[in-house]
């Protein structure tokens, strides 16, 4: 699917912020299935928004 360049962008951004968010959790000691469950809450908040719109 052909996306804009400001979106291309937007959407590498996001992607970047993530990993790194993920990184740092991961060097302060967080557990792996803490930060799963942390996205995935994040995720089924923001589908939830979507669906109900």
């Amino acid at each position: 699917m052909p996306i804009s360049t400001d979106v291309n962008k937007a959407l590498t951004d996001l992607d970047g912020a993530i990993a790194k968010a993920i990184d740092a959790a991961k060097a302060a000691g967080l557990p792996q299935g803490l930060i799963v469950a942390e996205l995935h809450g994040h995720a089924h908040a923001q589908t939830h928004s979507m669906v109900i719109r």
